[in-house]
């Protein structure tokens, strides 16, 4: 059996006049977080932690900021064809993910079982394999400012043994 760890990490500063997105869904607050996509950095947190666990490059480099075709593209659809076209064509499955999400506002305790409901519906998980936790930094830094949300993700991922075919280095993106 061979498992795989990955972590992942993002960081998005508020901005009005933009939704507030974070794990698919709409969040209840008068600003949202700046990006090329919707900016949820906690798809984003995950997605690097998937592909960290495959030893892959990280979001950017699937999802450049400088490709004008992906401008405002979902956080969710990213995190899903990372899913579909590099978890699953690899045969790998994910047992769990972890993540923590920094933010001194607003209040996430009433969104996170909506939050973990969608990830799971979206990755095709069943219950229990999503843990999100949310947490303030006590007033400091940007973040304790109220000027950004960052999240922290990771993943395990086990390898169903089928002999996957690996990416090229021509083919990495």
């Amino acid at each position: 059996m061979e498992l795989r760890i990955g972590h992942g990490y993002d960081i998005h500063r508020f901005v009005k006049g933009r939704k507030l997105i974070l794990g698919g869904i709409e969040i209840p607050f008068k600003c949202g977080l700046l990006g090329h996509s919707d900016a949820d950095c906690l798809c984003h947190a995950i997605t690097d932690a998937l592909l960290g666990a495959l030893a892959l490059p990280n979001i950017g480099q699937f999802y450049p900021d400088t490709d004008k075709k992906t401008i405002g593209i979902t956080s969710t659809e990213i995190l899903q064809n990372i899913y579909k076209n590099e978890i699953l064509q690899r045969n790998y499955k994910i047992i769990n993910i972890d993540c923590t999400i920094i933010a001194q506002e607003p209040k996430l305790a009433p969104h996170l079982n909506l939050m973990c409901q969608n990830l799971t519906k979206l990755l095709q998980l069943s219950g229990g394999q999503v843990g999100i936790k949310a947490t303030t930094h006590e007033g400091l830094d940007a973040i304790g400012e109220k000027k950004a949300i960052a999240c922290h993700s990771v993943c395990l991922l086990e390898n169903l043994g089928l002999c996957p075919t690996p990416r090229k280095e021509s083919e990495t993106p």
